[in-house]
């Protein structure tokens, strides 16, 4: 056993039924009651500021508990196993003040007074995304600098808040996704109560958060082995490191951690709902999937609350969104990586590595607004098997659509942003595409002003581990043949610099100098809430919307209404420009006694673009390239019928046009 200053028996434990949550340290009026799973251990220590030591007793299915009368929040712990020499945090620790490896907190949620008592929660209908990293975020990285950019998210019409992962993690910068901690939000960012302070502004505000969460891998997971080889298993592989156990021999430990992980975000934080990374990776036989649990229990947390709940899930399986009754895994949503990647090669023109399916074509989008995944179980080339399951009956809120979003900005070898990489206009062409379509959009932080700043991978690590990093990430670029360049490879950015995690900050002051980018993204999403047909994420299978070709560039949405002075269109070009005589296509055709005219249009010079030009779609007119235009309907008086003899001279004029000898 550790030498300590003295040694004590464990406190009588209260009833079980007084703890919130199976796991860690909980307060209550009397003192502190502790609790972890190591069922690899007899024997289990739990040691007071380093002055205090305590044996644990044990229970069944592999739990120790102890509870100390007279402590309080605030109180530091670790645990130890009487032949182990390292001191240990919790698995559960609601905070490390120093780091994973330095002594966990006594955290006591009750004492943050929240002022959102009124707030309803998060539903899928209506979300408009926004995914941000909160160490890049400001210059300061923290949730007390990011709440203060809270108001500039809202004017423009950002309603949901995606936080890129916040559970403790290595080193002293990183993405999130290896986290080593689950429970304790990292003190890189703040403490417990700055997260809650942040969330409880932006319920001010009237904007949800939901919280990006990893359960398919643990971050230097392997010093959980100290507590059970249990928590992994080698049934599976896993590309991120040991997969889990949520279905072998004594995962019972394994599976509790995770969904009461997932309640526990959306009881003491208030988090309207999760991000599920990664899903395919959650392996589990058991009759019911590890990923139903986490949704039935993060619901039960929210109580009255509606929550939002979202999968990442790279074979696009439908099942994720749909009831459990149904059997399905009762998720909201499904991050849709068909419609980036068609609008990637729509905006760049190249299809090479995992973009070798898509051809950017009209058709895509077309689809895509349509039935959300394009790839819905018939055969993908690039992985030579089929991809993806049927999803003709979702509707367009179960699919979250994106131009960029982390993953894709780093995967472009040099982090550059999209808008480096593709013209002004095309962008803002399919920008509306994005943000006016039917299913959910999402932008990425910095998107909404043009943020120049890259996205980089970037990980604290040095040594084996940080070359071990740097090799995976030129082994998984080398898929693109251009970034296989030596050239290339020796400028970019090393992913465990402290540099590369500095350059890759939002700088707002580009939020003023790149005005007309803002006043694109606040006027497209002020459509978005304001007008009826955009509002309603018009669902084709219900009649509401649907779509045609004009050329392999060039598509048309066209949304219907009950009243035709509601009904839209969607007119969208990113190639050259489009010359129409006339369109042999019913979706064109207005209401009866009503013509199109111009409502928007994304070459507005105060977007930068060209400028508007006047449009009679009762004549001949040109589809500019690279420019998205909204149409509306309104009532007009019946025109008489030209003349007969104007008519046979515009027939004649026609024919003249056509003949190859005048």
């Amino acid at each position: 056993m550790r030498d300590s200053p003295s040694s004590e028996k464990s406190k009588p434990l209260p009833p079980r039924s007084s703890r919130r949550l199976p796991i860690g340290a909980e307060v209550d009026p009397g003192g502190v009651s502790f609790r972890i799973w190591a069922p690899a251990r007899k024997r289990c220590f739990l040691l007071i500021a380093e002055n205090s030591e305590y044996e644990m007793t044990p229970e069944e299915e592999g739990y120790f508990t102890c509870y100390l009368p007279g402590h309080a929040a605030g109180t530091e712990y670790h645990f130890h196993f009487g032949d182990a020499g390292d001191l240990l945090a919790d698995p559960a620790s609601r905070f490390q003040p120093t780091g994973p490896s330095g002594p966990s907190v006594v955290v006591d949620p009750a004492l943050y007074q929240w002022n959102d008592p009124d707030w309803q929660g998060m539903q899928p209908f209506g979300a408009v995304l926004y995914e941000m990293h909160v160490g890049t975020f400001t210059k300061e990285g923290t949730f007390a600098a990011a709440r203060e950019k809270l108001a500039n998210l809202r004017e423009i019409g950002i309603n949901c808040l995606e936080i890129m992962p916040i559970n403790e993690f290595e080193g002293q910068f990183g993405w999130g996704y290896d986290g080593t901690l689950l429970f304790a939000p990292t003190h890189l960012y703040g403490t417990p109560d700055d997260v809650r302070a942040f969330v409880d502004e932006a319920h001010r505000m009237g904007i949800g958060v939901i919280l990006d969460v990893v359960y398919n891998h643990f971050g230097h997971g392997e010093r959980f082995n100290e507590f059970t080889p249990d928590y992994f298993t080698e049934r599976y592989s896993n590309e991120w490191g040991k997969a889990i156990n949520f279905d072998g021999p004594n995962s019972h430990g394994v599976r509790e951690y995770v969904a009461k992980n997932a309640a526990y975000w959306i009881d003491e934080f208030h988090f309207d709902g999760l991000r599920i990374d990664a899903t395919q990776a959650l392996f589990d036989k058991s009759q019911e999937h590890i990923v139903t649990l986490i949704a039935r229990e993060a619901r039960a947390a929210a109580g009255e609350r509606q929550i939002y709940l979202v999968s990442e899930n790279e074979p696009q399986q439908a099942e994720m969104v749909r009831p459990a009754e149904m059997g399905g895994h009762g998720l909201d949503a499904l991050w849709n990586d068909d419609f980036h990647r068609s609008a990637t090669v729509a905006l760049t023109g190249r299809n090479e590595a995992y973009y070798h399916d898509h051809r950017g074509t009209a058709q895509e989008f077309v689809s895509a607004a349509k039935y959300g995944c394009l790839f819905q179980g018939q055969r993908y080339d690039w992985q030579d098997r089929p991809r993806g399951t049927a999803g003709l009956d979702l509707k367009p809120w179960n699919f979250v659509h994106f131009l960029q979003n982390h993953d894709q900005i780093a995967n472009s070898g040099t982090g550059a942003r999209i808008g480096r990489i593709t013209s002004p206009a095309r962008l803002r062409a399919l920008t509306a595409l994005e943000l006016l379509g039917p299913q959910t959009p999402m932008l990425f932080q910095g998107q909404e002003f043009g943020s120049c700043s890259p996205f980089h991978y970037f990980a604290d690590h040095d040594g084996e581990i940080a070359d071990i990093v740097r090799q995976g990430r030129r082994s998984f670029i080398s898929q693109f043949p251009n970034l296989r360049d030596e050239g290339l490879l020796g400028h970019m950015a090393d992913p465990c610099a402290r540099a590369t995690f500095d350059e890759v900050k939002l700088d707002w002051s580009e939020w003023e100098r790149n005005a007309a980018v803002v006043q694109l993204h606040r006027d497209l999403l002020d459509l978005r809430r304001k007008d009826k047909a955009f509002s309603r994420q018009a669902c084709a299978s219900d009649g509401q919307m649907d779509g045609s070709i004009l050329s392999s560039t060039a598509f048309l949405l066209r949304f219907f209404a009950e009243e035709p002075s509601d009904e839209r269109l969607l007119l969208i070009n990113f190639g050259n420009d489009l010359v129409i005589d006339s369109l042999p296509d019913p979706l064109f055709a207005p209401p009866g006694a009503h013509q199109w005219h111009l409502l928007w249009s994304s070459e507005d010079a105060s977007y930068g673009g060209s400028g508007r030009r006047p449009y009679d779609f009762q004549k001949r007119w040109v589809l500019n390239g690279e420019i998205a235009l909204v149409l509306a309907s309104a009532k007009h008086q019946n025109q008489r019928n030209a003349p007969a003899v104007a008519m046979e001279e515009w027939q004649a004029g026609i024919l003249r046009t056509g003949d190859p000898d005048t």
